[in-house]
């Protein structure tokens, strides 16, 4: 077994703290990576807190990870000692039913999908990024372009997939109106990848102080939707809403912006189900969807036009005894865009 350490949480009402643990020596398809940056998502409060009700304890939480190969099994043709690697939100899958033959892992229609952390195996519970060491069969670790800042490329993995998947699915690009609504760790990666594609982007806030960067980050337009009538003017002129908002919040506002046909899509997951009104929907035949980040295939895609454009996230870096006061900050959604944890801390 391989000693490692890191920071987890006991149970839903105290913070990650110091804690070791072990994890399995690599088989012949699995590598293992040392653990250089893990970026921080909502989600790990959510499941830390047991927002979610799924929560498994002892957790340690992070599926934003980047790093370097320490060690690789005999069987492994996809990684060589020293190669820089990353690790998203999943670890495992079925592997054999039509989603997972599909590349799309994360719909696993065998439920079967083993999360890089708060999953139970036959091995046992798995444990994520907030630590210094993670083993994973090769199959399911992404190979990071050597020209993207290692640090800043960590939220890609889960804040990057996420907003991509959805706008590549449902066709952003040239000749599309685009709304993205939230401009924070999933919505600044979504502004990104939207201007990136080449769509006209209007990034929806509720916060002035954020109008100038939207507009650096590649907003074509800004709408601040605090003002009263806001939306005035803007009835049946976009092709697709993507909503990074984790927070509960109105949506039939923007399903008044949608075209005839086209499509809103969730991917903050609030906390609190979404309320549609029919007519909303009906006058249009709108659609109201969701997304769960993007499978292993699709990652590594997303990865490579990242190299390809030189597309990372907007991050500030933190540290393990500060990470109780970066939580709150993300809660409050208070960082520019994203905290990344630096293992060195450890």
């Amino acid at each position: 077994m391989i000693a490692t350490k890191g920071y987890a949480a006991q149970n839903a009402t105290t913070d990650p703290a110091l804690w070791s643990f072990e994890h399995r020596e690599p088989g012949p398809n699995d590598i293992l990576i040392d653990i250089h940056f893990c970026g921080i998502c909502h989600s790990d409060i959510h499941q830390a807190r047991n927002e979610w009700g799924n929560a498994l304890y002892p957790m340690v939480p992070g599926h934003e990870i980047v790093g370097t190969v320490a060690r690789v099994g005999s069987a492994v043709t996809k990684f060589k000692v020293g190669d820089k690697a990353g690790v998203g939100c999943m670890v495992d899958s079925c592997r054999v039913c039509p989603s997972c033959k599909a590349g799309e892992e994360q719909y696993c229609d065998k439920g079967a999908t083993v999360w890089t952390y708060n999953s139970k195996t036959d091995a046992g519970l798995t444990f994520g990024g907030y630590s210094d060491k993670i083993v994973l069969d090769e199959s399911f670790a992404l190979h990071i372009p050597d020209n993207l800042n290692l640090a800043a490329t960590a939220p890609l993995l889960c804040a990057g997939i996420t907003t991509y998947s959805p706008l590549r699915h449902f066709g952003a690009g040239e000749g599309k109106r685009i709304g993205i609504v939230g401009l924070g760790g999933l919505g600044h990666m979504a502004l990104k990848f939207s201007h990136a594609f080449g769509a006209h982007t209007v990034q929806f806030t509720t916060s002035a102080s954020k109008i100038e960067d939207a507009k650096k980050l590649g907003a074509d337009e800004v709408i601040l939707t605090k003002e009263a009538g806001w939306d005035a003017n803007l009835g049946r002129t976009f092709d697709f809403v993507l909503d990074c908002v984790s927070a509960p919040h109105d949506i039939t506002p923007y399903l008044g912006l949608l075209k005839r046909d086209a499509v809103y899509c969730s991917v903050g997951i609030p906390e609190t189900p979404i309320q549609v009104a029919a007519f909303a929907v009906a006058m249009g035949r709108k659609h109201v969807t969701g997304s769960a980040i993007g499978g292993i295939k699709e990652t590594q895609e997303m990865l490579d036009f990242c190299g390809k454009h030189n597309i990372v996230s907007d991050i500030e870096m933190t540290t393990f005894d500060k990470l109780s006061e970066a939580w709150v900050r993300v809660v409050k959604a208070d960082v520019k865009y994203r905290f990344v944890l630096d293992t060195k801390s450890l």
